[in-house]
């Protein structure tokens, strides 16, 4: 027995208590102090690791290429994000950059059958310090992966950000055939940035949304919420643009499923270690599926995340602290 809790235990959980675990995880996933105590303090990092070795695939690069020809063994497309927070100063920008050439470089001698899709925030890169920025950092990376056959998936972040994301985005769109980017089915605004969005012709990675927004921003999950997304993802197939369905959530997917829309999206993606048999099944009928793997050591944010976005999880990262050998790398895909 896995001991990973399921959908059918978390519901008969109170609905309320969910919502409520899952607002306090992510309260304690942006408290700054305990993003300060995990960075500055290598004690809080060393305690919880066993937990986070479920999500995040490997500390460095030569953890990470060692891992994924497992993945794609398996039959899964396999994407990068070099974990991490916003980067705030010149010097953060730099390392993070650095991190992803190299990561590219890495990658042409590295014995994929198939190239990977890197991913990161525009706030890892430069855009905290001007849109310009991190449209040129960005910007030398595709034309470092496009040789490759590597594309550039950006992450959608806080609504106040979309504006410059979009921005950044449509800039890159006129010259790089390899940039893709994250629509948030949550936000109201949603509707309008797909009409500018999808004439470029770039694939779209639509999720739910894992920021906590005002009502008048945002709808709160549920039956609403995923409705939207089946009607935006229908809108993307219709209009032609290859799309990603990124989602953990068996009920939408269900819903997906239902109506035909599975069989026609480029792949579904899940990040990794979350419900990998739910993944393997789609791949098992033929639906092509990646697995979007994050490497590195600043994980608080990552880790918290992950438990928020289905706080019965919580008690399967207990369970993996007081027994490490509980993870075992790819044995559930």
């Amino acid at each position: 027995m896995s001991h990973v809790v399921d959908a059918q235990a978390a519901a008969a959980l109170d609905p309320d208590l969910l919502r409520l675990a899952t607002n306090g995880l992510k309260k304690l996933a942006a408290e700054p102090r305990c993003r300060s105590a995990f960075v500055d303090h290598p004690l809080m990092a060393a305690l919880l690791a066993p937990a986070a070795d479920r999500y995040v695939v490997a500390a460095d690069q030569e953890g990470l290429f060692e891992r994924l020809p497992v993945l794609e063994a398996k039959g899964y497309r396999t994407g990068v994000e070099f974990v991490g927070e916003e980067a705030r100063d010149a010097d953060e920008v730099r390392a993070v950059t650095d991190e992803y050439a190299e990561l590219i470089e890495r990658h042409g001698s590295a014995g994929l059958a198939a190239p990977v899709q890197l991913g990161f925030d525009l706030s890892n890169v430069g855009s905290l310090l001007s849109a310009r920025t991190a449209a040129d950092n960005t910007a030398a990376l595709l034309e470092a992966a496009a040789p490759q056959g590597a594309g550039i998936l950006i992450s959608m972040e806080r609504s106040s950000l979309v504006d410059d994301i979009l921005t950044v985005f449509k800039g890159l769109a006129e010259e790089h055939e390899n940039v893709a980017l994250t629509l948030q089915a949550q936000l109201h605004r949603t509707e309008q940035d797909l009409a500018t969005v999808l004439p470029w012709g770039r694939k779209i990675r639509l999720v739910k949304g894992v920021y906590n927004e005002a009502a008048d921003v945002a709808l709160p999950r549920g039956s609403e919420l995923d409705d939207r997304y089946a009607r935006f993802l229908e809108r993307i197939l219709e209009h032609g643009n290859p799309v990603a369905v990124a989602s953990h959530d068996a009920s939408l997917l269900e819903l997906l499923d239902g109506r035909g829309l599975l069989e026609r999206v480029e792949e579904i993606e899940m990040l990794h270690g979350c419900r990998p048999p739910l993944l393997k099944s789609y791949k098992d009928r033929g639906i092509p599926c990646r697995i979007a793997t994050v490497y590195g050591q600043n994980w608080w944010l990552h880790l918290l995340h992950r438990l928020a976005e289905y706080p019965p999880t919580a008690l399967t990262a207990l369970a993996d602290l007081y027994e490490p050998e509980r993870v075992r790398f790819g044995a559930a895909y």
